[in-house]
């Protein structure tokens, strides 16, 4: 009776972890997707306030050298923003659910009672 209570209890564990581990997927997801639009406002803020201080300085926004400065603008600006999602894409990597081998469980139970 004890061997059937306990493996009751480990398949309601798994499925309690199962539910907990598809909750902070979908909140790592939804961090994820609003980093991802709060980092594209950003960019398009800053791109925009410099290439208002090239206009206001009469400067052509089309050359070589202002289009180097507004990449590593928008590279420096998106950084913190790139390195915050890899770091979540790895905690969903990570989170998962193990479900016990019931089968392997019970023989081992079955060694003890016969050995």
């Amino acid at each position: 009776m004890g061997q059937i209570v306990s493996d009751v209890s480990n398949i309601l564990e798994y499925q309690n972890d199962k539910k907990n581990a598809a909750k902070t997927k979908k909140q790592i997801l939804a961090d994820i997707a609003k980093d991802d639009q709060e980092k594209q406002n950003l960019v398009n803020k800053v791109l925009a306030k410099q290439r208002a201080k090239y206009g206001a300085s009469g400067m052509a926004t089309k050359g070589q050298t202002e289009d180097a400065v507004l990449a590593r603008m928008k590279q420096e600006t998106e950084q913190p923003y790139d390195s915050k999602k890899a770091a979540n894409i790895k905690k969903l990597k990570n989170t998962k659910t193990t479900k016990k081998n019931l089968l392997l469980t019970m023989l081992a139970r079955l060694d003890k009672l016969v050995g």
